[in-house]
């Protein structure tokens, strides 16, 4: 009688020993000071001090990429989810201050498929190169009989440090001014109204998307959300910035007063620079600007709170952003849009 193996019971151990051969490298080349030791142990080591703080408090996130892992799946582009996954914790980091130091991942699936999910993990060392910080570990899980063919899951996990008396947000007053950082598109939020919309007008991945010259649905819709580490620390290294909000889920409404004193609000001018597929989203699904804007970013992938919006902008522009003025801080609390419908056309 022939035994039976791990193999026959669908987990593949030298799959998974291929893919940590294959990622190594990849992981090798985001280190940085402070990283003791490489991948392989029972977990991961960071020397702060090495990292060069004197008095850090730290700052953790997790999130993942929602259904935007069904594109993926579906159109077979695999690089960039793992760039999401990074800016979905890291953004999350920058707006209290702190500084991204290393990043782990956990990747779940049915059958590993050692091309793709290395596709995926060069996302998210090319992600940490973006953010500054190290890959140092992650974890990945074969589960058969839990994930549908060629599906997978995502989740991600960050550390950062600020040194203390340096966190946001800090000393917001009524007057200062909202910056706005654009938005590469819909980011990682709201893609199963995004998906919603499509099946609706029987609209395939595959075909030329309207909004969007020279590309298909899925290769427009994909585009990885931008990180912004790296422009937002040139700015509060030189003490300009106040506090931030990055606009995921609940879109500018729901993660602006996250930045604000209690008691303290925001009024926001439209029209602002706005990617070409939320106007196609609107029209095509028939959402009504109020609901864009609570689901959407809407082109606005970070709000910025500083004193001075001039000198702001120049180290902003400096650092390769193309910041624009949103508004202000108000003593009415929530956030007031002036004539959203100019937003989607």
């Amino acid at each position: 009688m022939t035994s039976v193996t791990y193999r026959d019971a669908g987990v593949d151990i030298e799959a998974g020993d291929a893919l940590v051969e294959a990622i190594k490298p990849l992981a090798k080349a985001t280190t940085r000071k402070g990283v003791l030791g490489g991948l392989g142990g029972f977990g991961a080591l960071f020397d702060l001090k090495a990292s060069g703080y004197q008095d850090p408090i730290l700052v953790s996130t997790t999130d993942g990429v929602g259904t935007k892992l069904k594109l993926a799946i579906d159109t077979g582009i695999h690089d960039f989810v793992g760039i999401d996954l990074v800016a979905m914790c890291v953004n999350d980091l920058v707006v209290q201050g702190a500084a991204p130091l290393f990043f782990l991942d956990y990747f779940a699936t049915g059958a590993l498929d050692v091309a793709a999910a290395t596709r995926v993990i060069a996302g998210i060392a090319q992600g940490c190169h973006m953010a500054g910080c190290a890959l140092v570990g992650g974890e990945t899980a074969e589960m058969p009989g839990l994930y549908a063919h060629g599906d997978y899951d995502l989740a991600g996990f960050s550390v950062g440090a600020a040194e203390r008396g340096k966190l946001l947000p800090a000393n917001v007053k009524l007057g200062d001014a909202i910056i706005g950082l654009p938005s590469s598109g819909v980011h990682s939020n709201g893609f199963s109204l995004v998906r919603r919309v499509l099946a609706d007008a029987r609209l395939g991945l595959g075909e030329a998307a309207a909004f969007s010259r020279d590309e298909t649905y899925g290769q427009a819709l994909m585009k990885p959300t931008r990180i912004y580490v790296r422009s937002m620390l040139a700015l509060h290294g030189a003490d300009l910035l106040k506090g931030a909000a990055h606009i995921t889920g609940g879109g500018l409404p729901g993660n602006l007063p996250r930045a604000l004193p209690a008691g303290m609000g925001a009024k926001l001018a439209a029209p602002w620079p706005v990617p070409a597929v939320f106007p196609w989203l609107a029209k095509t699904g028939n959402i009504a600007p109020h609901e864009m804007l609570r689901v959407f970013n809407c082109g606005v992938g970070m709000a910025l709170i500083v004193s001075d919006a001039q000198a702001a902008m120049k180290i902003l522009r400096e650092a390769g952003e193309e910041p624009f003025l949103l508004g202000s801080v108000t003593d009415t609390p929530g956030v007031e849009i002036v004539d959203e419908a100019l937003i989607f056309g």
